[in-house]
């Protein structure tokens, strides 16, 4: 059997060799074991039910969250000429049916569907007709409600697969999954004496920074414009920054999208396939963008604001550098998304374990705070305690950490605090410590106090930042449903008084380390013209460029310079349909390269 995976592998997707954890449990599956696969995002999950679902008789079943993610893993099947249909509400009628009576004859090695289908009796009917090989469910961890993205739908999937006449093999993956929501996975799905594979979270070619600018924009302007030929993701908090950031990127010309929930789905759908499509350079988003999200040459994440939890923030971060090319995540930290988050948290309904969310949240800001090496943070976050203390490629590990006493300041201002009545939130403090003479605080007396224009000298921004960190340190505590009070308690008094010390760490990052050099020399100029020929052909194909070839792929191209069908199957993501469909062109361009550079092969 271990042939004829490899002959899949090679045939179809133009790989000699499977990643870490791949073929042990492509192997568990063939052998009709259920399996649990933890593997971090771009470590190739789906190749763990594809290669099976092609070495197996019938039709893989695959459940997926999102109608994105679908669509550009059954492009990506019929590019390679394998045979493969998704089902979910974008259809219409006709379309559903004809897709339903050729799932039905076994037409397809891979039917993708909805977790809400399990929700219509007549689905059930389909698929107990269907000869079906796998039962493959992408993004395990919707089932639990301790993950991050709880997907009601996904309960269903036990049932589905104890109601039909035969039970075939089950196979859950997905990236993060923390011991609670492991176990829930193997649970709520039922799965018998599965094989468990964590593969570990480490990506190793992702670059981790936390920068703390001065002025966000400007710093996202600046890395953008030095990163110009590059497809990047911005993430922020609120659909009203997103507006903001997309709008002044676009006047700086920048090619910049938006997507957020209060788009309409024509236009959501339309700025994800610009982005996806290559069409425009960037797209700045809420965290309704990304999951499932199959475009493999995103060179950049940053996070304009602080994610709520490390889950979050390692998945969409995650979204860089699918293609296991060197990617940067960025994160853009200010204390004062601390208090957008809590005030999130504080709103988010009786139903939630504000306990819990408030636990999650503080492990993002010590994220943010620490000073230790950023990968070894998110790795011990997700229980790999055996890793490096040091890694080399993050901004901490390159950098130099200062810390900054602040005790006087923080005294300055929790003393306001108190001496206006902890009654008001951060803006009157702010205010009171500047010494502003604006009618409000005249008409409260607050120009009479002994803390007015005790911060003249420091910037709006920078008391801001104390009193953020102060809140995020819990020295300050934050009342009031509508509006954020800000009150003092014990650990402040504590402060006060001068029986301790309060430091803030600021990181002075030391120029990235240079990339090392490939083995070959790679032509700028050739990986250029075959970038553009990529986009003539998925314009003409319809479908986005990384799913005719991946920028890994062109990359060994320009490295091997392959002019025959033979060399050319010896390029990484080359099988033989493809190079059946688009070898020509691709060695015409090589050829070309080589004749007017006069290359010696």
């Amino acid at each position: 059997m271990k042939d004829k995976t490899i002959h899949i592998l090679k045939e179809y997707f133009g790989y000699s060799d499977f990643r870490a954890g791949q073929e042990r449990i492509i192997d568990e599956i063939l052998c009709g074991h259920d399996v649990l696969g933890i593997m971090p995002t771009g470590a190739g999950k789906s190749l763990c039910f594809q290669v099976p679902a092609l070495a197996l008789e019938g039709t893989a079943i695959v459940i997926s969250p999102l109608i994105s993610l679908m669509k550009d893993q059954v492009d990506t099947l019929n590019e390679m000429g394998i045979k493969a249909a998704f089902i979910n509400s974008s259809l219409n009628l006709q379309e559903y049916r004809n897709i339903s009576i050729k799932a039905q004859n076994g037409e397809y090695k891979l039917l993708y569907i909805a977790p809400e289908r399990l929700e219509t009796e007549g689905f059930w009917e389909l698929l107990s007709q269907m000869n079906i090989s796998i039962i493959a469910i992408d993004e395990a961890h919707c089932i639990s409600e301790w993950g991050h993205d709880f997907r009601p739908s996904y309960t269903k999937i036990a049932d589905m697969i104890a109601r039909l006449p035969r039970r075939p093999v089950v196979a859950a993956l997905t990236a993060t999954a923390t011991i609670q929501v492991k176990h829930d996975i193997v649970r709520l799905l039922m799965l018998q004496k599965p094989y468990v594979l964590v593969t570990g979270f480490d990506r190793e070619n992702l670059y981790f920074e936390v920068n703390k600018p001065t002025n966000k924009f400007d710093s996202l302007l600046k890395y953008i414009k030095k990163n110009v030929t590059n497809s990047g993701i911005v993430y922020c908090s609120t659909r009203k920054t997103v507006e903001s950031v997309c709008e002044k990127l676009n006047e700086h010309g920048i090619s910049a999208t938006r997507y957020h929930a209060g788009l309409t789905d024509g236009e959501r759908i339309a700025n994800q396939e610009a982005f996806i499509f290559d069409k425009v350079q960037v797209i700045v988003a809420t965290n309704a963008f990304g999951m499932g999200i199959d475009k493999s040459n995103t060179r950049y994440v940053i996070h304009y604001n602080m994610p709520k939890t490390m889950e979050n923030y390692y998945q969409e971060a995650g979204r860089a550098g699918r293609d296991g090319e060197k990617a940067d995540c960025m994160l853009f930290y200010r204390a004062g998304d601390i208090i957008t988050n809590k005030l999130l948290i504080e709103n988010s309904g009786s139903n939630v374990d504000k306990t819990n969310e408030y636990k999650k949240l503080q492990e993002m800001v010590d994220y943010c705070n620490t000073d230790s090496c950023l990968r070894k943070y998110i790795l011990n976050y997700f229980g790999e305690d055996d890793s490096p203390n040091a890694c080399d490629n993050c901004g901490n590990c390159i950098g130099n950490i200062e810390r900054t006493d602040i005790t006087t300041e923080a005294q300055k201002v929790l003393s306001c605090i108190k001496r206006t009545g902890e009654r008001f939130g951060s803006g009157i403090i702010t205010d009171v410590l500047k010494g502003s003479y604006s009618e409000k605080l005249r008409a409260l007396g607050f120009d009479k106090l002994t803390t007015f224009g005790l911060m003249k000298d420091y910037s709006k921004e920078t008391v801001k930042e104390i009193i953020a960190y102060l809140i995020a340190e819990s020295f300050i505590d934050i009342k009031g449903d509508k509006y954020p009070i800000l009150v003092l308690n014990a650990k402040a008094y504590s402060l006060l008084k001068g029986d301790s010390e309060l430091y803030i760490k600021r990181i002075i990052t030391k120029e990235k380390p240079k990339a090392k050099k490939s083995e070959h020399k790679i032509s700028n100029d050739l990986f250029e013209r075959l970038r553009v020929l990529r986009k003539v052909i998925a314009d003409e194909q319809k479908v986005p460029p990384f799913i005719i070839f991946s920028d890994t792929t062109l990359k060994d191209m320009c490295s091997k310079l392959p002019v025959t069908g033979d060399a050319m199957l010896t390029v990484t993501g080359v099988g033989t349909f493809k190079l059946e469909k688009y070898g020509d062109r691709f060695m015409e361009v090589i050829n070309y390269h080589i004749s007017s550079n006069r290359v010696t092969l």
